[in-house]
């Protein structure tokens, strides 16, 4: 059995942290942890001096005297301290600058790991604290600043959800291997069906290509929870080229080179770049194909030459993998709006995607390109997509 990890600032936050492990210790293990950077000792179980030795720059590193280098610090102090533990679960509790301390290190933990976090800022956009992980984020209703009426009920409620969590594992299911398949509403199709034929010996993850989705796909496939991957639609790579607002980073593709995962993947979606509401394209955007997909997303469609680009950051990434890997090109069109008489349907861009990575992927017997004469949500490229799948394994 491992432990319940109690974090934040005990110098400021030291009675509702102490509440918290209190409950939490009735029903399992606790450690708490000091991430105070004012250098006050505390009466944590790991003092703050501790955690911040595993800075790669050492306590000094920590403890600068300057309020926002030392919190950015301590959170990679801390993030390197909690890797070494056995973790059962872990929560936080703090205004920004303590959810900032917290959170970098819970995002690093498993997905599925217990993470709750109770912030002053939980009701707001957690995007940056959570990103593409499982933490849950408690909003304080009055600040973390005292033991009251309001914020112990709170505190209890977040302390007991955390304690539930890991008391109540989840029940055992038939343990089919995972697949991970990227998804967007115009490659929905290939997916579904896709994932239909996959479900009776795998257990299909299906993920929106919306920049978390694929963040949250690959932080599986780091955390070697997903056995292989068809990346049926890489459109984030378009809003990262073009400025989009569904870029997954620069990142994309990296966990997939990192663990050799096996790996088959597509041009779905690269069609088009994703904004808000019409009125939200730039300017310079204006008088391009643009497509209103509902009144808060409209798509653009890619042009040659941001498809040579998005073809040539697709090749560097490929040619960085090392696991099997096969990438197939639709010919017939990359989504649904990519087809003769359609919106997107533009032969010269996807020519212009196409060729770019024929050229630019270095093909061995492992890494290979492969042309399929039909659109990307045709019954024949999902056969074709299930047989390269089959044939990588």
């Amino acid at each position: 059995m491992g432990s319940a990890y109690v974090a934040g600032t005990f110098d400021t936050k030291g009675a509702e942290l102490d509440y918290v492990a209190d409950l939490i210790a009735r029903g399992h293990p606790v450690v708490t942890v000091d991430l105070s950077t004012s250098g006050e000792s505390s009466g944590a179980d790991v003092p703050a001096a501790e955690v911040a030795a595993h800075h790669p720059g050492g306590v000094d590193a920590v403890f600068t005297g300057d309020r926002g280098s030392a919190v950015t610090a301590m959170a990679t102090a801390f993030t390197r301290f909690l890797a070494e533990r056995d973790v059962d679960g872990v929560i936080g509790l703090g205004g920004s600058g303590g959810t900032a301390l917290v959170t970098p290190a819970m995002r690093e933990l498993p997905v599925g790991v217990p993470k709750v976090m109770v912030s002053t800022v939980a009701s707001g956009d957690t995007s940056g604290y959570v990103d593409a992980t499982d933490i849950a984020m408690f909003p304080s209703v009055t600040d973390v600043a005292g033991l009251n009426r309001i914020s112990r009920r709170v505190l209890a409620n977040a302390a007991h959800a955390l304690l539930g969590a890991i008391s109540h594992p989840m029940p055992q299911v038939e343990d089919k291997p995972a697949v991970a398949l990227s998804m967007f509403g115009v490659t929905t199709p290939c997916v579904t069906a896709a994932a239909g034929r996959l479900e009776a010996e795998f257990d299909p993850l299906v993920f929106h290509a919306t920049g978390t989705g694929g963040r949250a796909m690959e932080k599986l496939v780091d955390d070697g929870l997903v056995h292989a991957v068809l990346d049926v639609t890489t459109t984030e790579v378009c809003d990262l080229v073009a400025g989009g607002v569904m870029s997954a980073g620069e990142q994309r593709l990296d966990a997939i080179a990192r663990t050799r995962v096996p790996y088959v993947g597509s041009c779905g979606a690269l069609d088009m770049v994703n904004f808000g509401a019409r009125e939200t394209v730039p300017e310079r955007y204006r008088d391009r194909n643009l497509y209103v997909h509902n009144p808060q997303v409209t798509l653009m469609r890619t042009t040659p030459e941001e498809c040579r680009e998005i073809g040539s950051f697709l090749a560097r990434k490929l040619n960085a993998c090392q696991g099997p890997v096969r990438f197939l090109l639709p010919t017939g069109g990359v989504s649904m709006l990519d087809a003769p008489g359609l919106p997107f349907h533009d032969p010269e861009a996807d020519a212009a995607l196409f060729e770019t990575l024929e050229r630019e992927v270095e093909q061995t017997e492992d890494r290979r390109v492969l042309r399929v004469e039909n659109n990307v949500n045709d019954e024949e490229f999902v056969t074709a997509l299930l047989a390269a799948f089959r044939e990588i394994l």
